[in-house]
């Protein structure tokens, strides 16, 4: 069961999971914007709402993955406008969830936490941010869906405590890929900056927020997927960094980008929601203990980001909201 699997990361984990020959329920509040789900059985509601939950958590399955989330890019979620219904909701669903995966004998959940969580104190500066999974005590996080999703960590790993179950928790770092948000103000700066460069002409220039010093890495959606079930299938419970450790500058990501377009791209810095200044997965907890890491660069993730996105800007198309 994927909750969330009308999502981007759920999308891609449903498309997985039929490779590997499960059957698999879906759940969201939407369904996937850019093509069909393959799974098997599509719930269509919010899981928010108690009656909804119960109705899809209505059996024994072999693995639950918990992605659902009222989120968004640094446009969504850094403004202070969507503070109440992020947490409100958010929360909700993992309640729900997790109580409702007990009364079931649903005993072994993934939880999709977020570097969100780390302490802002440890992100100021961008050349040396400390995100290693200890650092996020004491808690400090930049914003208040970083606050949820901290609160909702400890819950999966209280029921863990309490009622004998055995839930997995990871902190995603800015996961990107094709077949996600790019123009309807929750996507996120891989594919903001994507859509950015593709829509400029050759010696145009984008606006970008901030000086474009600040730092952070990406992680190419397929290699989530597999640090993603990995963890889900073994023994360990985290919570445990799933990101890579290729920290990028903003500017240079805009670079990378261009080559990638062949443009040369004038950068114009504006004001604008940033997060933290520093942000770099440390996975040396998560290769030690369940021998994970990621095995590419970020430039072979980008080039096939951009492409998708780029085709949808070249037909002219429009986000979904």
């Amino acid at each position: 069961m994927v909750l969330g699997g009308g999502g981007f990361i759920g999308h891609h984990l449903v498309n997985k999971l039929k490779e590997e020959g499960y059957w698999v329920r879906a759940a969201d509040i939407k369904k996937p914007a850019y093509e069909d789900s393959k799974a098997d059985d599509f719930c269509l509601g919010d899981l928010s709402e108690q009656s909804f939950c119960l109705n899809v958590i209505d059996r024994d399955f072999d693995e639950v993955y918990q992605l659902a989330a009222d989120m968004g890019g640094a446009g969504y979620i850094f403004t202070g406008e969507n503070d109440a219904s992020v947490m409100y909701n958010s929360a909700s669903i993992n309640l729900n969830v997790l109580e409702f995966c007990r009364i079931k004998n649903n005993n072994n959940i993934f939880y999709s936490s977020s570097a969100c969580v780390y302490n802002e104190f440890n992100q100021l500066d961008p050349n040396n941010p400390n995100c290693e999974e200890s650092s996020a005590y004491p808690a400090n996080p930049d914003s208040e869906y970083g606050w949820e999703k901290l609160f909702s960590e400890r819950i999966y790993l209280a029921y863990n405590r309490n009622y004998n179950m055995t839930n997995k928790v990871a902190r995603y770092h800015n996961i990107f890929g094709p077949l996600g948000a790019w123009n309807n103000g929750k996507e996120k700066s891989p594919a903001a900056l994507c859509r950015k460069v593709a829509q400029a002409p050759n010696g145009g220039s984008i606006e970008i927020w901030g000086d474009g010093e600040q730092t952070r890495s990406f992680l190419y959606v397929d290699e989530c997927l597999e640090g993603t079930t990995k963890l889900l299938r073994s023994n360990l419970s985290g919570p445990y960094n799933i990101g890579s450790e290729e920290m990028i500058s903003i500017n240079d990501f805009v670079d990378l980008i261009s080559d990638i377009a062949g443009k040369t791209i004038k950068k114009i810095h504006i004001d604008g929601p940033l997060g933290v200044r520093g942000r770099n997965s440390n996975n040396k907890l998560i290769k030690d203990e369940l021998g994970w890491a990621p095995s590419q660069s970020l430039k072979i993730g980008i080039e096939k980001t951009y492409k998708w996105i780029e085709e949808k800007v070249m037909k002219g198309e429009i986000d979904i909201k």
